[in-house]
């Protein structure tokens, strides 16, 4: 099923999500075609490519976030935990719950950092109040935000700078414990020493769960992936080792794009 653009050196004995013959139109229009790759666990997967190429429609399949644009049209399966979540009877409420996502711009609930983080828990009808603080407290420190906010945490979240906004929504998604958490240009908006904060955190998470990163920025994907997907014009064009893709490329299109030729 997979070719050398999904197996070129990446594990694939531990996997997270599995995709095959994956395609996706809005319309009449392609943004996806044919896509198969097997994304490992407990990972840090970045996914690249030239503005428009279908990385954050790539992403938006794992959680059925496409399914809210009527003109989506999906084919293909994607298999998370064995199941094909494009199957029939999906609860797909719980799969957002299962594959988590954060934005490119921050978007903090216009409530206090408290709230903010056990929102879905209190949608899932979790209150009890000892629950809540102490799922409260280390989501905040899985985002390494704890220190900060711990003082004000009634206060309203919007008070926060953009670095710590970004990070107090990266908690909210690990409050619901995802076993993968999907990173849409998460620091796209921020200064470097924000960003450089999130980078640190992305790949501290990876011991919780499978985190995939979409990035227009070629050196954040080198710095903190161990596998890349490089997409463009919606087909999956190679699929490598981070080091391998960087340095010894298999396609000329991908070397191209490192290289700035095109993009």
């Amino acid at each position: 099923m997979f070719t050398d653009k999904g197996l070129n050196g990446v594990a694939t004995d531990n996997i997270a999500i599995k995709v095959e013959d994956l395609s996706l139109r809005f319309g009449d229009k392609f943004a996806l075609r044919d896509i198969s790759l097997a994304i490992p666990a407990n990972s840090i997967t970045a996914v690249i490519g030239p503005s428009g190429c279908g990385k954050s429609t790539l992403i938006g399949c794992f959680n059925r976030l496409n399914d809210l644009n009527p003109e989506a049209k999906v084919s293909g399966k994607v298999y998370i935990n064995d199941r094909n979540i494009y199957g029939l009877r999906q609860n797909i409420p719980a799969l957002r719950t299962q594959v988590g996502m954060v934005f490119q711009q921050p978007n903090p609930f216009p409530i206090s950092v408290y709230e903010n983080v056990v929102y879905g828990l209190r949608i899932k009808g979790i209150t009890d109040r000892r629950i809540l603080d102490d799922i409260v407290e280390s989501s905040l420190m899985q985002a390494a935000l704890w220190d900060e906010v711990k003082d004000i945490l009634f206060q309203s979240a919007l008070k926060l700078s953009g670095g710590q906004q970004q990070r107090l929504v990266i908690a909210r998604a690990l409050a619901l414990q995802p076993e993968i958490l999907m990173l849409d240009e998460p620091t796209s908006a921020l200064d470097p020493i924000s960003t450089l904060m999130i980078e640190e955190l992305i790949y501290k998470l990876k011991e919780k769960c499978t985190i995939i990163v979409v990035t227009h920025n070629l050196q954040q994907a080198a710095r903190v992936s161990e596998q890349t997907v490089f997409l463009n014009k919606g087909d999956l064009i190679e699929y490598s080792l981070t080091d391998r893709m960087f340095t010894m490329p298999l396609h000329k299109q991908t070397e191209a794009f490192i290289t700035g030729r095109f993009g």
